[in-house]
Parts: structure tokens; sequence; C-alpha cells
């Protein structure tokens, strides 16, 4: 079965820390770039971060660059997302996503809250 499968999410307070990750099955992960994307409630969807096929090339959201850095292990078939310095404005749900594929996770809840 073709699918994506996000963990790592949770509660933290303003200022901490979370690392997400994605693990791929289904498809041949390595050929594929890959990215996340995040919806708040009440708001349409942000994208956040994406991937190059061999981690050589990132980008990043102007609000999360310099907090979050995304990583893959393509041994593991595995996307990461690791989030520091995490803001209140940081709550939603953050989905992992393959574009060429139009592949998503079901999502994952981070909650950045004191």
């Amino acid at each position: 079965e073709v699918q994506l499968v996000e963990s790592g999410g949770g509660m933290v307070q303003p200022g901490g820390a979370l690392r997400l990750s994605c693990a791929a099955s289904g498809f041949t992960f390595s050929i594929y770039d890959m990215a996340w994307v995040r919806q708040a409630p009440g708001k349409v969807p942000e994208w956040v971060s994406s991937i190059n096929t061999d981690g050589g090339s990132t980008y990043y959201a102007n609000s999360v660059k310099g907090r979050f850095t995304i990583s893959r292990d393509n041994a593991k078939n595995t996307v990461f997302l690791q989030m520091n310095s995490l803001k209140p404005e940081d709550t939603a749900l953050y989905y992992c996503a393959s574009p060429h594929l139009d592949l998503w996770g079901q999502g994952t809840q981070v909650t950045v809250s004191s």
C-alpha cells in the first residue's frame, strides 16, 4: 500500500522543540522530493518546507526559516522535520507529502501552548 505515516507531534511550551517523522511505504521513496505542509484551525494549508531526492537542497517558508530543519534518510524511507524555538503560531496539523505523487499522510498534531 502506498502511504505516508507521520508521527512525533504533541504539546510543547513556547520555545520548546519537537521532531516529526514521516515513514513512507509502497513507492520508491528515494526518487521523490518530499515536503511538509501544515494547516491551522480555520486557515488554508501552508507549505512549510521541502527537500530534494538526496537531501542536498532544502527550502523553507519564511515563517520557519532558521527554526525548522528538514532532512531525510533514504535507507529508512523516512523524512524528518526538526522544529526548534516553537511559537504558539506554529500550532497546526502537520502533513508529510510527496508533491509529485499527490500523496499525503494523515497528519500529526502540534500544539504550542503555555
